[in-house]
């Protein structure tokens, strides 16, 4: 049998295999996860609820399954964790917020929570994030930063930053983000990972809160993409309580992995996409279209005006959902969140009105192009993670804002609802993410494309020297 302790560096699909050949067990797995978690989120503030208990019991009936015979799910004994804006039965959905910590418990868990566990995962609790979602750093005034375990003294990203931190330091193969303009692929950039930002409307999103209800995605990040696959696989489906959601046949990916790139057209972001990058983001931009010999550079059109209509709607549309708020506890609110929501409440209805209409637009434009590619190449971030607290960067030569910034090349994606796979490029001393950006519904073939880039070892995600 083998040790428990393997488990902790482990995928999903590995450990899956081994709980269901009787190689270890799922309650083995389970344990290890909680003892890790107690050790190492202290000092990585990754976890702001532990469901113990819940695991335990969760572990055991996948054993007791195993014992008389049944057939176990593909992710069967996995651990897994969620951003705390994800309703768990039985917590508060605190959202990253204090406000919220005093509404009443969750009754039921949010849709992809049941999903992943009736494929046999095992959620052992909810993770910090930034305050209602509006964060791209990972701190946290209420419960702290959310650290980066390949350098503690640096960011997590935002705003899934215990998403990214959980999965990067070990404490779980497996988490659930959300992603309103670059919240599951700034984490996945900053810590080495593998992020998945679906279509929008590909995932159900009811019974978890919400930032800005028409760019919200939920999505996982993994340490492979196998396991990002497997866990796209296990929560595809329909679920008419979300009115975003789209009744569309689900495409699986895990099967497709193997199938390659072959006749795959594949072009790199220019422009825009480059014009503010460091230079460890056009660094590894360029190692993965070498690997890929995407050699074709193509224009997104007005990418500049399409971040800042996505800024218009995004500060609008979350000032609306938190007037009363905002009203009544303005001073409960981070600061920095309270000032940007006031502001985006102060926006004239012109604006949104002119915003909207240019989204319109745009999205003709992006979805033309993929008339002549199959996929798209761009950075995740500018940077690699910059240090907790750094309140400003230079991009294009010019000093700008960290906090707003970090999404420059994410948020014009997200505008639109594509769907996006960051993957990780191992650089020294930090790795930093690129973006590969898929038409509508095509989750299946960025998935292709960064499965064949980790089969290469041209991306990978890191594993930290994790203190003793």
């Amino acid at each position: 049998m083998a040790k428990s302790s393997d488990s902790v560096w482990m995928s999903c699909a590995d450990i899956a295999k081994s709980v269901t050949s009787g190689a270890t067990t799922a309650s083995a797995v389970t344990e290890t996860a909680l003892a890790y978690i107690k050790k190492h989120n202290p000092s990585l503030t990754a976890f702001t609820d532990v469901t113990a208990e819940r695991a335990r019991k969760r572990a055991k009936a996948i054993d007791e399954d195993r014992n008389a015979g049944r057939a176990l799910g593909p992710l069967a004994g996995v651990p897994f964790a969620v951003k705390n804006l994800f309703d768990v039965a039985g917590l508060t959905t605190r959202a990253g917020s204090k406000i919220n910590r005093d509404l009443p418990p969750a009754r039921r868990d949010s849709p992809l929570i049941e999903r992943l566990e009736a494929q046999g995962a095992v959620l052992v609790g909810a993770l910090n994030m930034g305050e209602y979602a509006y964060d791209f750093t990972g701190e946290n005034i209420h419960d702290g930063a959310s650290r980066n375990p390949h350098d503690t003294s640096r960011m997590s990203g935002g705003s899934s930053g215990g998403s990214g931190t959980a999965v990067a330091s070990g404490m779980v193969p497996l988490a659930l983000g959300s992603d309103t303009n670059g919240s599951i692929r700034v984490p996945s950039s900053f810590c080495g990972l593998f992020g998945l930002k679906p279509t929008y409307g590909r995932l159900p999103r009811n019974r978890s809160f919400p930032f800005v209800d028409s760019f919200d995605h939920l999505g996982p990040i993994a340490r492979t993409t196998r396991d990002l696959a497997l866990a796209y696989d296990a929560m595809q489906g329909y679920d008419g309580d979300d009115a975003a959601c789209v009744d569309r046949a689900a495409k699986p990916a895990t099967p497709q992995l193997s199938s390659g790139i072959t006749g795959l057209r594949i072009a790199v972001a220019g422009g825009y996409f480059q014009q503010a990058a460091f230079p460890e983001a056009i660094a590894a931009l360029d190692r993965v279209a070498k690997a890929l010999n995407a050699t074709q550079q193509i224009e997104i059109p007005e990418a500049t005006r399409a971040r800042a209509a996505a800024y218009v709607i995004s500060a609008t549309e979350g000032a609306s959902l938190h007037l009363e708020r905002l009203r009544t506890r303005a001073e409960d609110f981070d600061p920095a969140t309270r000032d940007r929501f006031l502001a985006g409440a102060m926006v004239p209805s012109t604006l949104v009105v002119r915003a909207q209409k240019f989204r319109r637009w745009y999205q003709k434009q992006v979805l033309a192009l993929f008339d002549e590619v199959d996929a798209i190449l761009a950075p995740s971030t500018p940077c690699t993670a910059p240090l907790i607290g750094q309140q400003s960067f230079k991009l294009g030569g010019v000093e700008m804002p960290v906090r707003p910034n970090v999404g420059i090349y994410t948020q014009p994606i997200s505008f639109i609802g594509l769907p996006v796979v960051s993957v990780p490029v191992p650089l020294s001393p930090m790795p930093i993410g690129v973006q590969i950006i898929a038409a509508p519904w095509r989750e299946d073939v960025a998935l292709r494309i960064a499965h064949v880039l980790e089969q290469n070892g041209t991306v990978a995600a890191p594993r930290p020297k994790m203190p003793d």
